[in-house]
């Protein structure tokens, strides 16, 4: 047993390794490509040695074809459908988790068959429900089908947190008189705030990144950041510099937020992994 437990320890370590390895190369791959003339891109065998330039950075951030307002529009989508969601998954997720009412089985099945729906399915339907109300290219339509996705995801990683509270702990403040919304806001809310950061988090990040609904039902006033890549793309060529250089930018608030709340994304990826089994 002795001998068993470096060699484990060196095998995780090795897998890890190679893992780590799999995921980073793309990144330095693409880190190493915004600094090269498309010269050097496109040679053959690929130059490991270039004179690094900032050209493929000035022309994204200020050239005529520059990423920022769709930077913006990213932040606006992202910031305001994730506070939407959260707005409206906390007292849902509550309620699923914490209370008995009439077909609630039937309201978690609801929730659960709109997060399995496949959204290439629902891009047509939505496009021909925006353009009737006029929502299409507006920050308005594109979060609220945002949400549609969004919204069933934060719900069911929220009942999880939810569930894991202790039931005694709502009765002695109910029993006190503190009322419903009262015992949420000043007993249950606090012991779950970490799960209210780990799903607001991961909200945004799916906002933030998702393409296919952006691209359809975007335009030219609201175009997200993932969809403005397409700007150094043509028939003609593909610009593979100034796209790398896009997608370092793009890719830039998604690893700050990676890094400074690396704690509470390891913690919602394991949620329901060891669970106390909270009473129902």
């Amino acid at each position: 047993m002795t001998g068993r437990k470096p060699f484990r320890s060196l095998a995780l370590a090795a897998v890890a390794g190679v893992g780590l390895a799999v995921w980073v190369f793309p990144v330095i791959w693409g880190l190493l490509t915004s600094f090269k003339t498309e010269r050097d891109v496109l040679a053959y065998p690929p130059v490991w040695f270039f004179k690094p330039t900032l050209d493929n950075y000035r022309e994204v951030i200020f050239g005529a074809s520059s990423i920022m307002p769709n930077l913006w529009s990213s932040l606006v989508v992202s910031t305001s459908a994730t506070f939407f969601t959260m707005l409206f998954a906390i007292p849902a997720a509550y309620a699923l988790a914490r209370l008995k009412y009439p077909a609630k089985r039937a309201s978690g099945f609801y929730v659960l068959a709109t997060q399995m729906l496949p959204p290439v399915g629902l891009i047509i339907p939505y496009y021909l429900a925006l353009q009737k109300v006029g929502g299409l290219d507006t920050y308005s339509g594109l979060t609220l089908i945002y949400l549609t996705f969004s919204l069933p995801f934060a719900i069911w990683l929220m009942v999880s947190y939810f569930e894991d509270i202790p039931f005694e702990m709502e009765e002695a403040a109910l029993l006190d008189r503190a009322g419903r919304l009262r015992t949420l806001w000043y007993v249950i809310l606090p012991q779950v705030r970490g799960g209210i950061a780990v799903t607001t988090i991961f909200v945004f990040l799916n906002a933030w990144n998702e393409f296919m609904f952006a691209v359809v039902l975007g335009g030219n006033r609201v175009r997200p950041v993932t969809v403005a890549m397409f700007n150094f793309i043509s028939v003609e060529q593909t610009q593979w510099a100034k796209v790398a250089a896009g997608a370092m930018l793009a890719m830039l608030p998604v690893i700050l937020i990676g890094l400074f709340a690396q704690r509470h994304i390891v913690k919602g990826l394991t949620v329901g992994a060891v669970k106390g089994g909270g009473r129902r």
